[in-house]
Formats: structure tokens, sequence, C-alpha cells
């Protein structure tokens, strides 16, 4: 057998989908083996009726929580700390990660590292990193998304800054794929435009760098060409009518497909958004909504043939890379995506450093086309003055 033919396939846990699952948080965290949870979210979550009501569940069996939301939208190890010393302290035995991508992840890095010795960098995605960790003492998770982006929810890892230098870390380990997901729609109704576009172009970017990336996978390449045609029909309506629960329903799905897909592996996209979102603190869905058409057009010798496929099945008026690059182009700017970096207040100044930084991204090695700092310093700096013909 070839090594194309080769590869490991891994698919998501139990996944409870559907308006009104919430109900059922308290079973999913017995079902999960957890007595006492701690409620990891968002700030802008913890005394709003999203977490008022999941409390109320697990009041209601029995189970007493309490709630920790100092998350930043790009978290830091401060933020697994603090969650760390509140799930100690209150004598937890589990996680609720609650909220967006980012109290998702900052929830199953807590649980992780609830009984670990060694520092979180020392199980960063690298290798086989992730045996040195003591896996008898990772805390249970039950994971409750409120965006259709990130796909956590149905992840093996979390993404955490290192504060220090700047640098965005994917931490993995298999026993941080939550026990149970409750997809619930009616969680995500409240979430404004910007932020249903910015978290859906995040799982459009997971689909189409998961379709992009090199090896064989048919399963996630089969799961991303699916998230791509669900995103193009629902996001604009989830963006226009926000209450629209079949729209928020197909989206949540999407969000935990690309998730699935991209274990086939992501590409620059992300290589450029993870250091940007470092040094500036931007949405790191948006960023990879300015991002994908760049590198798009950066990728197209070794992706015309996927694109092709991808412009049949949303069934565009023409056919190959051109219409999907017109397509990606039209939907972003009727969706609110800025078309530059320089909008999201990235300096070319910074330009070489970002590159450096997006040449060591993990993300890099899932490209399909191989990438050196300098070609990255060319890809950022087209994306800055928004120059698609420059991105080589």
């Amino acid at each position: 057998m070839t090594a194309e033919l080769k590869g490991a396939w891994n698919y998501p846990t139990r996944v409870l989908v559907g308006p009104g699952r919430i109900a059922e948080l308290a079973n999913a965290c017995k079902t999960a083996g957890i007595g006492r949870p701690l409620i990891v979210t968002d700030k802008g979550l913890a005394d709003g009726p999203v977490v008022a009501a999941a409390k109320g569940v697990l009041q209601a069996a029995g189970l007493t929580s309490d709630v920790f939301s100092d998350v930043k939208g790009n978290p830091t190890e401060g933020n697994v700390e603090a969650g760390l010393a509140a799930y100690r302290d209150g004598g937890h035995d589990g996680v609720v990660a609650l909220g967006g991508g980012s109290a998702l992840d900052v929830g199953k890095m807590v649980a992780f590292m609830a009984g670990q010795t060694r520092p979180i960098w020392d199980f960063e995605d690298v290798d086989d990193w992730y045996t040195r960790a003591n896996a008898d003492v990772i805390a249970p998770i039950v994971a409750v998304p409120t965006t259709a982006g990130t796909g956590s929810e149905v992840g093996r890892a979390a993404v955490v800054t290192n504060s220090a230098t700047h640098e965005k870390k994917i931490i993995f380990h298999p026993l941080m794929l939550p026990k149970v997901v409750i997809a619930d729609p009616e969680l995500t109704i409240g979430l404004p435009p910007f932020l249903t576009a910015a978290t859906g172009f995040d799982a459009l970017a997971h689909c189409i760098e998961a379709l992009s990336a090199p090896g064989f996978h048919p399963m996630a390449d089969g799961i991303a060409i699916e998230g791509i045609r669900l995103i193009a029909e629902y996001l604009p309506r989830a963006y226009a009518e926000g209450d629209d629960i079949e729209a928020r329903s197909r989206m949540l799905a999407a969000g935990s497909m690309g998730a699935a897909a991209f274990q086939k592996g992501l590409g620059a996209v992300h290589s450029v958004s993870h250091p940007v979102g470092a040094f500036y603190d931007t949405h790191h869905g948006l960023t990879n909504g300015v991002m994908l058409p760049y590198v798009l057009v950066l990728n197209r010798p070794a992706i015309e043939e996927k694109m092709a496929v991808v412009a049949r099945v949303l069934d565009l008026p023409e056919r190959g890379f051109d219409a999907v690059l017109k397509w990606l182009l039209e939907f972003r700017k009727a969706l609110g995506v800025p078309h530059t970096l320089a909008e999201l207040g990235v300096e070319e100044s910074r330009a070489a450093e970002l590159a450096e930084h997006a040449e060591r991204d993990p993300s890099t090695g899932g490209n399909p086309v191989p990438l050196t700092a300098a070609d990255f310093e060319t890809l950022i700096r087209a994306a800055i003055r928004g120059d698609l013909e420059g991105v080589r």
C-alpha cells in the first residue's frame, strides 16, 4: 500500500442535537460521570439567561455547580490557571464548557490540566507529547456550544496563547474530547449578526482548508464539502434572521463538521490567523474570513480540481476555481467581512515578524503548497494591501 493511501481517522463523540436539548444537561453530566460541574463560560454569558438555564437544569437534578468566566477572546495560560484555581477550590469533578470557542477551549484545558503536574506547554501538539500526560486524572467534559464556528465541542485539542511569546499553541490529548455535546440551536439565537458571520467564517475556513489539505481522507473530504454547502445556504439566513431556528441548527452542524473534517489538516489561513490573533487580539473567525481568498489564490495550483467539485456542489453559474473565488468574495462582502488585514489593524511593518510565526505554526504542515517565511511575508503583505494578485 502506498503512503498516499494510508491515514488515521477519528470521529466525534455523542452529540445531542436539536432545540430544547439543554434540558438534558444534567443527564449528560451524569452520563459523563460528573456530579459537581464547574461551568466554564464567556464573560458575556455568565450573568445571562443561557447560564441561568443551565444552572437551573443542574440544580433541579440535585447537581451543584459554580461558574467561571474569566476567559479572553484569545485565551491565555493565565485564563487556564485561573480556571484551575476555581476548579480545585470548588472541589469539582468535571467541566461543563458552555459558550463560544474560547470558553470551550478553556473549559477543556481546565479539565485536562486538573490533575497534571507538568506545565501546560509540555503538552503541545508536537510528535507524541500528549503521552506525557497522566490520562487517569483528566476530568470529564460536557460541551455546550453557543456559537457555530470553532467546532471545539467535537475536538481533541484547545488553542491557548502563550502570553510571553505571543504564540498560539495547540494543546492536544485524545481525552480532551468531550464525553457528551449538547448542540441546542436555541442557545445561539442571541448571537448578533457580526459574530454570526465571524464564527460562520471560522467554520467555512475549517471546511475549505480540510478539503484542500493533502492526504488520503475521503471521509473528511465528504464532511468538508457538505459543511461548505450548509454554510453557503444557511449562514446568510442566520445572519439576516437571528431567530431562524433551522438556519441556526444547520450552522451548529456545520461548525462541528468543520472540526471533524480538519483532523485531515489545516493550512495557511490558520497559520496567519494564529499570530495575527495573538499579536492584535483579533477575532479568530473574522481573521480567517479575511485570509481565505488570499490563501485560496496562493494554493490554486494544488486545489483547482477540488474547487471544481465545490463549484458543482454549490451549483454556481460557472464552474471551476474562478467561480468559487468569485462566490467567496461576494459571500464575504454580503456578510460584512473585511477584505484586508489592514482593516483589522494589522500593520505592514510587522509583516516579517508575523511571517516567521506563521512558518512555525503547526497548521503550516497541512497547507497543500509548501511555504517559507518569505512566502508568508508576501502573502501577509498582499492581505494587508488587499492585493489578490500579489500573493506570490
